[in-house]
């Protein structure tokens, strides 16, 4: 359970603000000691947290939890090629749309080859996720739902210009490129936090939740994992989303990778670059 909620913790830790006047959260927790080490504050605060708190934890918006002093955490925008929409919690979930800057859909970026412009491209975009968070964090969070690294298998997938290319090497240099632009090169935080998606072999629309990708070992290994490894490697990420369907019959949900595999292609939570995470400006 620790090692499943480590990245969004994570996130709640650093990036959001004790809730002004919560006296009875004790301070003495190690949980708000940033000399401790991230893994260490997670363990501590997933084990003070109840069943119920738990599980509120697992949606877009994580809810207040007042006996702790945390506030609501907002837990994604989506920053495809440009900071593009949000929801609103206070307004029914509406989708909020972002006016900012719109660049080339990702299959064009990636027909640059140019993984320099990319990383430009990426600061950029979170220059913006900044300060749209600084206008209404409630709205706009700094854990950006992007890139997409499903590559593009087949043409008739109704997704194709939200991936690169059907090649996992481009596609791993130009997300990585992407994600390190879009955390910045500062060396105790991050501008914003990317998430690779969809893990894995997510190229169908029509009944995505129930449909199951079947995909031999030799192509799941050298073809649709190997596009997520470059940026976890380079710690260009902090995090994976799941994708919706089955990959060989089981959900990606509860896929053992997330846990087990995809962490051994980073050194995360153990370096220095792990340990960044977006605080409030």
């Amino acid at each position: 359970m620790r090692r499943r909620f480590l990245p969004l913790l994570a996130a709640a830790l650093l990036v959001v603000p004790t809730i002004p006047g919560a006296a009875h959260a004790d301070p003495s927790y190690p949980f708000r000691d940033p000399h401790l080490t991230l893994q260490a504050r997670v363990d501590d605060l997933v084990g003070r947290l109840t069943l119920d708190e738990k599980i509120s934890l697992l949606h877009q918006y994580q809810p207040a939890i007042p006996r702790l002093g945390i506030n609501l955490f907002k837990a994604g925008t989506e920053a495809l090629h440009g900071v593009a929409w949000s929801n609103d919690l206070d307004n029914g979930g509406a989708v909020v749309q972002a006016d900012g800057t719109s660049f080339a859909q990702p299959v064009g970026l990636a027909s640059t080859w140019d993984t320099a412009l990319i990383e430009r491209v990426g600061s950029a975009v979170g220059d913006e996720a900044r300060g749209f968070h600084a206008q209404n964090p409630r709205v706009f969070g700094l854990n950006l739902w992007a890139p997409v690294v499903n590559l593009l298998r087949d043409p008739r997938w109704g997704r194709n210009e939200e991936g690169y290319s059907e090649d996992p090497l481009l596609t791993g240099a130009i997300s990585t490129a992407y994600g390190e632009g879009l955390q910045g090169g500062e060396p105790d935080h991050l501008k914003s936090a990317p998430t690779l998606k969809h893990y894995l072999a997510y190229n169908n629309e029509a009944g995505r939740d129930v449909t199951s990708s079947n995909v031999p070992p030799r192509v799941l290994n050298e073809y649709d994992r190997a596009a997520f490894k470059p940026a976890l490697e380079a710690n260009a990420a902090t995090g994976v989303m799941a994708s919706y369907n089955l990959v060989n019959g089981r959900p990606a949900t509860v896929d053992p990778d997330l846990a087990t595999l995809e962490r051994s292609w980073s050194d995360y939570p153990s370096s220095t670059s792990r340990t960044r995470w977006p605080r409030p400006t």
